[in-house]
């Protein structure tokens, strides 16, 4: 063996290749791959860090026996707690009305959106310096500034407004509005980049408007509003320093009284430089450790910041709450047993119609879905399928006919011969009755499977939490999830991400379940466990509506087949009478291709 070794050894070093025994390689020692340019960048670097810091340390002129006696002056830190008052106060308030000037500018009133425009149209232009000098002279322009009915001389409170905008309240109103123009786009921004998905999925489980923007909307948008957001306030720190304009001892104001009287001009600057450094260093490690904390479901391993370790440390779990529940059977198969309790519902479709522009996507449509049937609806791509089973629970507003469920329609009033169109709010107590499995699952992404199937239940059927995540875990073991009950949707595979999506649409036990494409999105060996799950929907006497391009599937769950084309209803029947003997010549010549 010795020998071998030797031999092995001497042709290694002759720059032979030799194969590993029975494929082997532990033995072998790694050289890793050099990179001299980025040890040549390293070098320099070095040399450049070495040399400025010589350079400053080493110049008695920079002063720094005066640095040090002046940064912890008594005058120096009034400055600075002036400053970070104005930095918390400025950013608070600008970010507040920010936020309402975002939610303005993308709401459908047209006269809201116009005034949030021009607000940041003016508020960007107007250099932070001019509107300070315009706000501390305000008093100049209004002598009182009181509050009562316009037009009427009821006055309630009158101020003087000299007295009311002193210098510093100026600096506050200021900064405030200032920060508000920019802030409001960094919101609008973030607020624009949700996925549209994610709020029809919200909407699709009848969250209030309030609820979405708070719970699914924010929580994502945050990720986008973060950088930029701290950004802005890093620049609103540092632009406290233009209220020096209103004689207001903020921390470069205080340094600049200072080196006027002693005339230590570079040693003074150097203060103020290095605690801005502070004030930048403290903002970005809160950045930090915030961004962490929204990162969660947008990595698949997200990195624990310090308020998740400080909730966990300080908030102790409610006892009784399912939180650490799994099942002692927890498998990966389907439990043989029916999700959904509650009785299915009679869809009504009527002379359904919807255009796009110039674009009719539905023409007349009308449909009738009995009570626990599975229908499935057919048709090659663009023919209107989704935007029909949309429909049936107000996601898209149809231009004329009406759909109803078991008798109510879900969109409108019926008052006499008039329809009357409903308010969100009605619209979205209605909709509960009529859950719905997108084709890309959209699943919210920073909530776990459980919090996923649970928000609703709290939400709109006023669960508790407790009650709620026993249920939902419930639903988990159901469709085989069981073990994924804590795992965010980035964790999941595309199959199990859509029978979390159909455990948190049963999780309202709606009389109606609408597919639409639930396996399109899914890789062919993901397609048949999904399928598994509405198959024992099938079973259980719900009443389900498919959009699917799986014609095995459709022929073996169906009650009735719907065939659609160029928005029209072409052909219902039974599944053997569609896929055997179709009627209409386009149902065959379709079935000619996919079967």
């Amino acid at each position: 063996m010795t020998v071998t070794a030797d031999f092995n050894d001497a042709r290694a070093g002759s720059g032979e290749v030799i194969k590993p025994v029975n494929g082997d390689y532990s033995h072998y020692r790694i050289v890793p791959a050099r990179y001299p340019a980025r040890t040549v960048g390293t070098v320099l670097a070095v040399v450049l860090i070495v040399a400025t810091l010589h350079s400053v340390l080493g110049n008695e002129r920079w002063g720094w026996g005066v640095f040090a006696e002046w940064f912890f002056a008594e005058p120096v830190l009034v400055g600075l707690g002036r400053t970070l008052l104005l930095t918390l106060l400025g950013a608070f308030f600008g970010f507040i009305l920010g936020t309402g000037l975002a939610l303005a500018r993308v709401s459908g009133s047209p006269l809201l959106s116009g005034v949030s425009w021009t607000y940041v149209w003016i508020f960007r232009s107007i250099p932070l310096i001019v509107l300070l000098l315009i706000l501390n002279n305000l008093g100049y322009l209004y002598e009182t500034i009181t509050i009562g009915v316009p037009y009427t001389g009821i006055n309630f409170i009158s101020w003087n407004t000299t007295q009311l905008i002193t210098p510093f309240a100026a600096a506050v109103l200021g900064l405030a509005l200032h920060a508000a123009a920019f802030s409001s786009e960094i919101v609008r921004g973030g607020i624009l980049s949700v996925d549209q998905g994610q709020l029809e999925a919200a909407a699709a489980l009848s969250l209030p408007r309030r609820r979405q923007f708070s719970r699914i909307v924010l929580p994502q948008a945050m990720r986008s509003i973060l950088p930029t957001g701290f950004n802005e306030i890093i620049l609103l720190a540092k632009g406290t320093s233009q209220v020096y304009i209103l004689a207001l001892p903020e921390l470069f104001y205080t340094i600049q009284i200072i080196y006027r009287r002693n005339l230590e001009v570079i040693p003074l600057l150097m203060v103020a430089t290095v605690w801005y450094l502070v004030i930048l260093t403290v903002l970005s490690i809160i950045q930090h450790q915030i961004e962490r904390h929204y990162s969660r479901g947008a990595l698949r391993n997200p990195p624990p910041s310090v308020f998740s370790h400080l909730y966990r440390r300080l908030v102790k779990p409610k006892e009784g709450a399912p939180a650490a529940y799994v099942p002692a059977a927890a498998t990966t198969k389907v439990v043989r047993r029916s999700p959904l309790q509650a009785r299915g519902g009679e869809v009504t479709i009527h002379g359904v119609s919807k255009s796009y522009g110039s674009l009719k996507v539905l023409d007349d449509v009308t449909l009738k879905v009995p009570v626990g049937s599975v229908t499935t609806i057919l048709g090659q791509s663009g023919s209107g399928k989704s935007t029909l089973l949309r429909s049936i629970n107000h996601l898209e507003r149809v231009d004329a006919g009406f759909i109803a469920i078991d008798g109510e329609l879900i969109g409108y009033r019926q008052d006499g011969q008039t329809l009357y169109e409903l308010k969100e709010k009605e619209i979205l107590k209605r909709r509960v009755e009529v859950g719905m499995v997108f084709q890309n699952f959209n699943l919210f992404p920073h909530l776990t499977a459980v919090e996923n199937i649970a928000e609703a239940p709290v939400t709109v059927r006023g669960l508790s939490r407790e009650q709620a995540e026993a249920e939902a875990l419930d639903l988990l073991a159901r469709v085989g999830l069981a073990d994924k009950a804590h795992a965010y949707p980035r964790q999941l595979s595309g199959g199990q991400q859509q029978r979390v999506a159909i455990a948190r649409a049963l999780a309202l036990k709606p009389k109606v379940l609408l597919f639409d494409e639930p396996t399109s999105a899914l890789d062919p060996e993901l397609v048949n466990e999904v399928l598994d799950v509405i198959k024992e929907l099938a079973r259980s006497g719900a009443t389900l509506v498919i959009v699917t391009h799986e014609i095995g599937f459709a022929r073996e769950v169906s009650d009735q087949v719907v065939f659609m084309e160029q928005g029209r209803i072409l052909e219902t029947g039974t599944p053997d009478k569609v896929f055997s003997r179709p009627d209409h010549p386009r149902t065959a010549a379709f079935l000619a291709k996919v079967l």
